[in-house]
């Protein structure tokens, strides 16, 4: 043994070693950079569907038309892990969010400024806001609008599944990225008159002759597509449209409305590739003009966006992607709390055995929103860079204004917009919608103050710098 040990000894001394080692050394440090700049993608999920006799959004469940779904992809690289949730329920907010958040940062390990839980606002599913809760619990109104074991037990399945996809994940190779425009879908709900004031409120479905003949007025109407790709095989698609996703509503029939039956035939029709939907900032947006609330309305816009879908994933183009083109950046801040945002008045609604249930739970909610807010609480506001794609996640209610005012903050780049990531400050209107009138901004209806623009455009920003 000692013998072949110096054989090879004196046989290695007659080789040219420096460049070997060299060689090895550049060969080993190349492959590392190469892994590490790779991204890899986990995709979740759960099933988050109510049981019958649990309340939603705007009665008790009766029936479950379509299951409720909370699904989307946790990315990882060697920076912590990001995780982008979107979840079939009306709004999360205040504490619902907070534990939303905390509880999928610790199954993906990860902090939770790299958390965004969006809901898609279908008004037949379920709110989520545990501060809310316990304030209705402290006026005798508990169950009421809160199944808390479920809502607990959903986030923690939903946990659950982001665990499981971050021991499943898959290479990153390619970003695809298409768009097309949604036909008699979408419509302003806030039809102005000569002054600037608001003369008529298309809500989400009209029979009113005169809502229905006035233009659509501002919108979006680009529905936008993001795929992730491992060379030729797609890994998952995340869509963002902006419209409140209302045909018609209120009897206790879950479903994910026709947004999410959009979403569920491509996910179909492209043989089971994961199929993720966001809601932009449709405040101010939804299907009033092109909807009657007949349920024939609900297949029918479902198909104009499904179409929609189709198109813009026929005109996806990829692109090479790897760490060095992805960042993530965020930034808390406060929202200024609405001058009618009052907590003597709303614990004397809440007090009050006269006022109706719809009064009292109004009251409660923007209580919950106060309470957040002079408690110091602040939103986290966030955007995703992935090459020239931009994903930015807002919180309420939002006017499609601030979403058309991010895409102009880009010029040569895809900003999507993913509003309702905290359902606590109801709508956030513009400065100017303040003084126009209309419900958005009227009352306890919004829970901020017009001062919020200029907050809000400055955090947008700064993420997408």
């Amino acid at each position: 043994m000692k013998l072949k040990i110096c054989n090879k000894k004196q046989m290695l001394h007659k080789l040219p070693l420096k460049p070997i080692v060299l060689g090895l050394f550049i060969f080993f440090i190349g492959a590392g950079a190469a892994f590490t700049q790779q991204i890899r993608i986990g995709i979740f999920n759960a099933n988050v569907t109510p049981p019958i006799g649990s309340p939603v959004a705007y009665a008790t469940a009766r029936s479950v038309m379509d299951s409720l779904s909370a699904r989307g992809i946790v990315i990882l690289s060697d920076e912590k892990p990001i995780v982008l949730c979107a979840v079939d329920w009306i709004g999360i907010g205040n504490e619902g969010l907070e534990v939303w958040r905390r509880r999928l940062a610790a199954a993906a390990n990860t902090s939770i400024d790299r958390v965004s839980v969006h809901a898609l606002h279908q008004h037949d599913g379920i709110h989520c806001d545990f501060t809310m809760a316990r304030i209705m619990d402290e006026y005798g109104m508990g169950g009421i609008r809160f199944d808390t074991a479920f809502l607990y037990a959903a986030i923690q399945h939903v946990s659950d599944a982001v665990s499981i996809a971050v021991k499943n994940t898959q290479p990153v190779t390619h970003l695809g990225f298409g768009q097309a425009k949604v036909d008699k879908v979408a419509s302003n709900r806030r039809i102005l008159d000569e002054d600037g004031k608001v003369k008529i409120i298309r809500w989400s479905a009209t029979t009113d002759s005169a809502a229905i003949a006035a233009p659509e007025g501002l919108i979006d109407p680009w529905l936008k597509c993001v795929s992730f790709w491992n060379n030729e095989n797609p890994l998952a698609v995340m869509t963002y449209y902006t419209t409140h996703p209302q045909s018609y509503y209120g009897d206790g029939d879950v479903t994910c409305e026709f947004i999410g039956i959009a979403r569920n035939a491509r996910e179909k029709e492209t043989g089971g590739i994961p199929h993720i939907h966001f809601n932009g900032a449709s405040g101010n947006i939804a299907a009033g003009k092109y909807n009657d609330g007949s349920k024939a309305m609900r297949p029918a816009l479902a198909k104009r966006v499904e179409t929609a879908m189709t198109e813009a994933w026929h005109q996806t183009k990829k692109t090479a992607i790897s760490q060095k083109d992805m960042s993530w950046k965020n930034t808390e801040v406060k929202l200024p709390l609405g001058k009618n945002i009052l907590e003597a008045e709303l614990r004397t609604t809440l007090s009050d055995e006269k006022k109706s249930a719809a009064e009292k739970v109004a009251a409660a909610e923007k209580l919950a929103w106060y309470q957040r807010s002079v408690a110091g609480q602040k939103i986290n506001i966030s955007a995703l860079r992935l090459g020239k794609v931009w994903l930015l996640n807002l919180p309420g209610e939002l006017f499609v204004e601030y979403q058309l005012a991010a895409q102009k903050i880009k010029p040569g780049a895809q900003v999507c917009t993913a509003a309702y990531e905290d359902y606590g400050p109801g709508y956030i209107g513009t400065k100017i919608s303040y003084t126009q009138g209309g419900y958005e901004t009227s009352g306890i209806v919004s829970g901020t103050a017009p001062e919020v623009e200029k907050v809000l455009m400055k955090a947008i920003k700064k993420v997408l710098k």
